[in-house]
């Protein structure tokens, strides 16, 4: 019985260590970028508000944004008429999520830093590093934040407003095509049971780099693509979310986005969003391990209610 016991009370503490280690609690950093200080040859951050924002949250927008001195920082507003010009998003759009981008030095690469994580819910960085990149965003770093929960899509219509508004005008069909990558992504989040953000974020990263390595010419040598990298990570999707991402980088593939100039940034968002699978035990035997464990678990309280029933 003691013995029942103690083996009982073992596997509950590692039970508990195991779900401390595989379901870590991240807390954002909150590492918005300094505004104190203007760098005079990239110029001012450019601070982005979503334009429906009352005048409250606008003010507790900026302290998530650390916007300290107004007048270090450029300002705009993005509307819902900037969501249909830039994406042909919904015009009656509301936008809450908020941006701030810090241009940087040629190699930087792109940082993206969501400072409230828990109010932009379909959106991660590595999403939005994926999309910004599509888009001909590079070197920069953005701080994206909302006072209430959204899906974080006025964030990056802002970002590209910004770009436009300071003389470096992005693509628009990239910008659109970006969009549609991070709605691909989202979908496939909420459509495939069991498939994770980070998941999603790591295959279409891979995908592009096999893009940038292969500069596939046809439909076809995209679809293999696709196909190879679904196997290689273990992916299965319906027929239709396939065609779906067949389609989205077969129109990457016909605007000729040169990936391989952002090849090392790609390198950088693989290397994220793996280390992140790594500590969400989101290896391809984890849940092969949690069954196991479980089972181990009822085999031994089940020795022990069989043995405290016969005494």
């Amino acid at each position: 019985m003691k013995e029942s016991l103690k083996k009982i009370g073992l596997m509950l503490f590692i039970f508990a260590l195991l779900l401390g280690s595989a379901f870590p609690v991240h807390a954002s950093d909150g590492a918005a970028t300094d505004t104190d200080s203007i760098n005079e040859k990239l110029g001012p951050p450019i601070v982005v508000y979503g334009d429906t924002l009352s005048e409250a949250q606008r003010e507790e927008v900026k302290e998530l944004l650390e916007v300290t001195n107004p007048d270090n920082v450029v300002e705009y507003n993005v509307t819902g008429e900037d969501i249909a010009n830039y994406i042909n998003g919904d015009i009656n759009s509301n936008m809450y999520s908020s941006a701030k981008i810090v241009r940087q030095e040629e190699g930087n690469g792109l940082t993206i830093n969501i400072v409230t994580p828990e109010n932009i819910t379909e959106v991660t960085s590595d999403m939005y590093a994926n999309a910004l990149l599509t888009a001909g965003v590079e070197n920069a770093t953005v701080d994206v934040a909302s006072p209430l929960k959204v899906s974080g899509h006025s964030a990056l219509t802002g970002i590209y407003k910004a770009y436009d508004a300071e003389g470096e005008q992005l693509d628009k069909e990239r910008m659109e095509l970006a969009n549609e990558e991070l709605d691909v992504a989202t979908d496939l989040v909420n459509e495939e049971e069991g498939l994770s953000q980070e998941k999603v974020s790591q295959l279409l990263t891979e995908i592009k780099q096999m893009i940038a390595e292969q500069n596939p010419a046809t439909r076809e040598d995209v679809e293999q693509i696709v196909s190879e990298k679904l196997d290689s990570l273990g992916i299965s999707l319906s027929e239709a979310d396939r065609q779906m991402l067949i389609d989205l980088f077969d129109k990457m593939r016909n605007l000729d986005i040169d990936f391989d100039a952002v090849k090392n940034q790609l390198e950088d968002i693989a290397n994220t969003v793996a280390e992140k699978a790594e500590e969400l035990g989101l290896d391809q035997n984890f849940w092969e391990k949690v069954a196991n464990f479980f089972s181990e678990i009822f085999g031994a309280l089940s020795e022990f209610l069989g043995g405290l029933f016969s005494e």
